[in-house]
């Protein structure tokens, strides 16, 4: 999102007590009604992919669309937004050209550089009048994508629909998928002492305006002012971001409007979401809308986590990525990657991260990670070393998760002008002009390296990550996917050579080359035979600013090998991508929690299925089965309950002791199934009017189901409500409301 500095939302420690059962009549949910027979169980497989929800296989390229490439000057200054571009490039808070025809008119450059997938700034109509710079009075734009007004209409200084459309069919004619910025917690700037400041936070539908923030008879706006606490969870999700005219999605005619937005653009061809903001609206809001799309496509999903420091909110973040069903941009990698190799930490930091996310992340091999952002100055801005950039590049493409690369890494791009926070190479001097397409850069030759090593072998885009040798500058780190291994060594230090004596690998026996052919310094490394996968590598020095990437594929397996799935969560009807090797190339067979689901798609290294009717609702097991008969492992997904509804559970008339925190629980999957596990039940909830308590969940459309509220001690103990069940029939659709006392 457009920030002016970094956030921190430090939250309150949360218990991981062992859960406490409660006894309850449980009323049976009653699912929104599946899909019909025939859609599930169509006679014919596709002949190809009908997902998009795995992009494992993929390299992300991140680019921002006004400064990538200018295709058509015709929309340079286009009627209905006039006067907000700068055809000069010395105001770098207005428009500059880029547009959705210059992204087409390079998609054989991003071919060329091994992207799989490029993610554009929101495409969404922008402020399309000045918005004064609060310090300098400058006149800035929202050339950046993060100030949506019409969320139905494209941009005009990126193009219109048929611009948009020839930019979907390019990428895809070169294999390229297409994922948007997706911001839907905000409109734009407002200023409450100022009616006339900028559009007013307007949001329009196709040209008719909605509703202004200071003419909101409707509700469409939060107006609980800017965010005063970033370690209150409340303020966080509920105020306002730098005057961003805060959306309240619990308002069902605001989640009506951001669905009906969402379907327009993927009927044109979108393959995934990157959702900004997602700390800063309600989780069971954002999962309710993630099986919205779902519902009629399935697409890759991440979330925008900004800057996750404090140990309190890893629980938070955790929760998140393991139950709303959308992967993260990967901020904790982030911080570790360029604290190591920018400023010179120690390298075990980055073994730390990687080892606490494998062990929490349920689908951690679908974070997204990058080195840098539209949000972060630049590496180059804080270390202006092309070695330290390339090598910290290797280590994005081969640790666990999705690579993401920023648009111009792979040319050195970089502005080091120090902004008026005093960050050099800050916001918006990180957003500079794409220069240079030429493909003769060490970076862009590593990157493009690594692309094809993703696709070759499947070690990095499933396997795990073990660390095989650690010293404060080298970094030697394995992953495995059954026998498939690649093998990666890093010695970030600009004067010290390391001899690896004792390193082990499961590298077969045998001499390996360098996949990045030495152009980090990298050589030939020898394996000889040893037991337990620790086979010994012969003799190696790592010198100073080297990195060598070594591979073994295993040969073609008669047993399906499962390595990914995605979406991670969905009901019956639901069609997900489950990827890996050896599934054949003759359709076999597939289940999900036992149950047989229809198969939509199949190929050797992809299956595409539908969530079986009878699925049992919580995290199942997806078996694929060849045509010969053999059995893959299992993979876990989230089966829901049914369609689901956002609904605000409020209580009243309880106090509680500081530390203590509120949860909900209750009948159904979605509600815990009566858990007091925190990493499961709704909460912690929360109280801007104590002792008034509530939280926004996710829950089948429709059903009737109990619940009750606990308070969760600092020492782990559980006080339960007294009372009987409450019950609630949810909506429909849209959104719902129910408040009870305690």
């Amino acid at each position: 999102m457009q920030r002016r500095r970094r956030l921190t939302l430090v939250g309150t420690a949360v218990s991981l007590a062992a859960a406490t059962a409660v006894t309850a009549a449980a009323a049976p949910s009653s699912a929104a009604p599946a899909r019909s027979a025939a859609a599930l169980n169509a006679a014919a497989l596709s002949s190809t992919p009908v997902s998009t929800g795995d992009m494992t296989n993929d390299v992300i390229y991140q680019l921002l669309t006004d400064r990538f490439y200018d295709g058509n000057t015709g929309n340079d200054n286009p009627s209905s937004s006039p006067n907000l571009n700068d055809s000069s490039h010395n105001n770098w808070q207005e428009y500059w050209g880029g547009d959705f025809a210059g992204v087409s008119a390079k998609m054989q450059y991003l071919s060329d550089l091994g992207v799989g997938a490029i993610w554009i700034s929101p495409p969404v109509e922008n402020v399309n009048v000045p918005v004064p710079d609060s310090t300098t009075g400058a006149t800035t734009a929202g050339y950046h994508g993060y100030w949506g007004m019409d969320f139905y209409t494209p941009e005009p200084h990126f193009g219109q629909w048929a611009d948009f459309d020839a930019m979907v069919a390019a990428a895809h004619a070169k294999g390229i998928k297409v994922i948007m910025d997706w911001a839907v917690n905000d409109s734009n700037p407002e200023d409450t002492s100022n009616p006339n400041y900028g559009a007013g936070g307007a949001l329009k539908q196709n040209g008719t305006t909605l509703s202004t923030y200071d003419n909101d008879p409707n509700g469409y706006f939060h107006h609980n002012g800017g965010v005063g606490d970033y370690s209150n969870l409340y303020d966080v999700e509920y105020q306002n971001l730098f005057n961003l005219a805060d959306l309240a999605q619990e308002n069902p005619a605001v989640t009506n409007y951001v669905q009906g937005a969402v379907d327009t653009w993927l009927s044109h061809g979108v393959d995934g979401i990157r959702m900004d903001a997602v700390k800063h609206m309600p989780g069971g809001w954002l999962k309710g809308y993630v099986d919205h799309i779902e519902n009629s496509h399935s697409v890759f999903m991440y979330g925008e986590w900004a800057d996750p420091s404090s140990a309190p909110l890893w629980s938070d973040e955790v929760k998140f990525a393991n139950t709303d069903g959308q992967s993260l941009e990967n901020f904790d990698l982030n911080t570790a990657v360029r604290d190591v190799f920018a400023s010179n930490a120690n390298m075990s930091e980055l073994d730390s991260e990687l080892s606490r996310q494998q062990s929490s992340i349920n689908w951690s091999n679908d974070l997204v990670d990058f080195v840098d952002s539209q949000d972060e100055n630049r590496f180059l801005s804080i270390n202006n070393n092309t070695t330290l950039l390339d090598q910290a590049t290797v280590v994005n493409m081969t640790v666990p998760g999705i690579p993401s690369v920023y648009y111009g890494d792979e040319q050195y791009l970089h502005n080091d002008t120090t902004n008026s926070f005093g960050q050099v190479g800050g916001d918006p001097y990180n957003r500079a002009q794409m220069t240079s397409f030429a493909e003769t850069s060490r970076n862009f030759a590593v990157t493009q390296k690594l692309a094809a090593l993703r696709k070759a072998n499947p070690a990095l885009r499933y396997g795990s990550s073990t660390q095989r040798w650690l010293n404060n500058d080298v970094y030697v780190y394995e992953r495995k996917f059954y026998n498939n291994t690649v093998l990666v060594a890093v010695n970030k230090s600009k004067t010290a050579n390391y001899a690896l004596t004792g390193l082990n690998t499961s590298l077969p026996a045998g001499s390996y080359n360098d996949v990045l052919s030495g152009a980090l310094g990298g050589g030939t490394l020898t394996v000889s035979t040893g037991t337990g996968g620790n086979n010994p590598t012969g003799a190696y020095t790592l010198n100073a600013g080297q990195a060598a990437v070594w591979s073994y594929a295993a040969p073609t397996a008669s047993t399906p090998e499962v390595g990914n799935i995605g979406p991670t969560i969905g009901h019956s009807g639901d069609v997900v991508a489950v990827t890996g090797t050896n599934f054949g190339t003759t359709a076999g067979t597939a289940t999900v929690g036992g149950t047989a689901a229809p198969v939509k798609y199949w190929s050797n290294t992809e299956v595409d299925l539908a969530i079986p009717a009878g699925a049992t609702a919580g995290l199942d097991q997806v078996v694929l089965t060849s045509s010969a008969g053999t059995a893959s492992n299992g993979i876990a997904y989230h089966v829901e309950s049914g369609t689901q509804v956002p609904v605000t559970f409020t209580v009243t008339g309880t106090s509680t002791s500081p530390g203590d925190e509120i949860y909900l629980s209750g009948n159904d999957d979605e509600l815990g199934n009566w858990s007091t596990d925190t990493a499961t039940a709704i909460g912690p909830l929360l109280d801007p009017n104590y002792p008034t308590w509530f939280s926004l969940a996710s829950v089948p459309a429709g059903a009737t189901v109990q619940f009750k509220f606990f308070i969760k001690h600092t020492d782990g103990t559980v006080t339960w409500e007294g009372g009987s069940n409450h019950t609630y029939t949810v909506p429909a659709s849209g959104t719902g409301t129910v408040t009870v006392a305690w």
